[in-house]
């Protein structure tokens, strides 16, 4: 027999790799963490899918501010997510049910390596088939709300009660969702994880807070300084989270990159900020995807969730916040992912084609992003081609002798900037001369003959391939020979997606390194400022390998 004790651990990092680890990154939760299957899997059954093995899994994070049942959130709990008022929530004037995130994890065969790709909310597709009052075309994070309104107009007036009504129409929301996201990607779904606002604070409450690295973006917009450093815009007077970094302890005349401990409140409105960060929505997945390095990290070597007693007492009302799929069996899942581990883990966000403000779209303008299915689909098809074979036991790998790269400071680095991100360019060449190369020119893409790609391209003249080659790995690209480059030059090319700097060459930048060499200095300075979050952790970096974001 299984003891309890045992049980609870091999749950516990099956939900830390689902949920925490994959989804604890939006708005949107793990509510009192786990508890037994039965008590999250009333979701819909997707029948003959595996619970060992390679599978896809999608990860919903819903805007909602309900629970699963309908009810609306507590007047305290909307506080503390900032999240409205109570009032708002019961006249539908805030909180719809949109998927506010959508990750789409593939786990390799062995359940040793994982890739998630988080997938932009505005995209703009076509319905599997019509829903709520015919429409066919929207938002991809918009088919759970069309098929969840339309489910609660089909029961309205029939005998079934309130929370019966409202799991049917969850229900709906999530098999039109994986519907469409199964016709974009060309992928099959195996299973869900789905959660809505107040979990994650929650989660983040019993994890004692959450460690981030922040670093200030360049100004755009109008805006006379960086932005991202707090969720409020002056020239919108909005404030869509409350995240406000300079409250938890952001120095602003040291500037920088700099490490935070944020509270529970503060580490959802860091995930949840979005109108004031480079790529507004498309750059906060970079967010969520730093705060799961930290998770799985924590998850990892400090057993956060290893004590029975702990689990016991968040179980209580997980049934509100999470649902997964009802043919899910999380403990044959955790058994098989014991092995998983944060550097095992990649993170990569969907290419778009463009974008479009004030479309009108369903009655309303919209601002969209258009992608290019077919491209979309060859994209996610090769991210998750499975990885290569291991080499069996005993065989002996003929090695292939390469010539070593040419010391960086013999090779300079030209950056042009192809995206929609201010600055970017700069940023990139200050990583890679921290590296050791030599900066080259730094503009835009206007400034060079090569067309803008989605992806980033490297290209590289005589004598630079192998340097080309550790540059563009960062990159998850190759490199290319160009013939029009001098000898010893490299050339980047950001791609229109492109919308921060590798968290491979952001770990090398001076403003990091910098932060690194001083942390014993500044650890030791650090206070509680007394406000909502916590303090600066510089040492946090070499701890956590948390990359720093904007």
């Amino acid at each position: 027999m299984i003891s309890s004790r045992r049980v609870a651990g091999h749950a516990v990092y099956g939900f830390a790799c689902v949920l925490a680890a994959v989804t604890l990154v939006v708005a949107g939760s793990a509510h009192k963490l786990l508890g037994a299957a039965d008590a999250t899997g009333k979701g819909i059954a997707i029948n003959g899918s595996p619970d060992v093995g390679a599978m896809n899994i999608l990860v919903m994070g819903l805007e909602s501010r309900t629970n699963f049942y309908g009810q609306p959130l507590s007047a305290q709990q909307l506080l503390e997510t900032h999240s409205g008022s109570e009032q708002a929530v019961v006249d539908q004037e805030v909180g719809a049910q949109d998927t506010d995130t959508l990750i789409l994890i593939h786990i390799f065969a062995g359940g040793q390596k994982a890739v998630g790709i988080s997938i932009p909310r505005d995209d703009l597709v076509t319905y599997p088939s019509p829903t709520y009052l015919g429409i066919t075309e929207g938002k991809i994070d918009q088919a759970y709300d069309y098929a969840y309104n339309l489910s609660l107009q089909q029961t309205y007036g029939s005998s079934m009660s309130q929370n019966e009504r409202y799991l049917k129409a969850n229900q709906a929301g999530e098999a039109f969702e994986i519907a469409t996201v199964q016709a974009v990607t060309g992928v099959h779904i195996d299973h869900f994880v789905e959660e809505n606002i107040i979990g994650f604070y929650y989660l983040a409450k019993a994890f004692g807070g959450i460690e981030v690295c922040i670093k200030p973006a360049a100004a755009q917009g109008g805006l006379p300084y960086a932005a991202n450093l707090t969720d409020y815009d002056p020239l919108t007077d909005t404030d869509n989270s409350g995240f406000n970094a300079y409250r938890d302890g952001y120095d602003g005349h040291k500037g920088g990159a700099q490490y935070l401990h944020l509270d529970a409140a503060q580490s959802l409105a860091y995930v949840r900020s979005r109108d004031t960060l480079p790529g507004v929505d498309i750059g906060r997945t970079k967010r969520q995807q730093a705060v799961i390095d930290y998770v799985v990290w924590k998850l990892k070597h400090e057993g956060v969730f290893s004590d029975y007693t702990l689990l016991s007492s968040l179980v209580g009302t997980a049934s509100q916040y999470i649902i997964t799929d009802s043919t899910f069996d999380l403990l044959d899942f955790a058994g098989d992912m014991r092995a998983l581990s944060g550097s095992h883990i990649t993170f990569d966000t969907l290419p778009i084609s463009g974008q479009v403000n004030n479309m009108q779209l369903n009655g309303s303008s919209q601002d969209v992003n258009t992608i290019d299915l077919p491209y979309v689909q060859q994209y996610v098809k090769a991210a998750f081609s499975s990885p290569p074979s291991a080499k069996k036991a005993g065989s002996r790998a003929k090695k292939t002798k390469t010539a070593p790269a040419p010391p960086p400071s013999t090779v300079t680095v030209d950056v042009y900037n192809g995206s929609d991100t201010n600055g970017l360019a700069a940023d990139v060449s200050s990583a890679l001369t921290a590296l050791g190369y030599k900066a080259g020119t730094v503009a835009n893409s206007s400034a060079q003959s090569q067309t803008v790609q989605q992806g980033t391209e490297v290209f590289y003249g005589a004598g630079a391939s192998a340097n080309a080659a550790k540059i563009a790995a960062d990159f998850s690209t190759t490199a290319t020979a160009l013939a029009s480059l001098p000898a010893g030059q490299v050339e980047v090319l950001l791609g229109s997606t492109a919308t921060a700097v590798p968290s491979g060459l952001a770990s090398a930048s001076p403003s990091a390194t910098g932060s690194a060499a001083s942390a014993s200095a500044s650890a030791a300075a650090a206070t509680d400022d007394g406000a909502t979050g916590g303090s600066v952790t510089v040492a946090a970096n070499a701890k956590y390998g948390i990359p720093c974001v904007y």
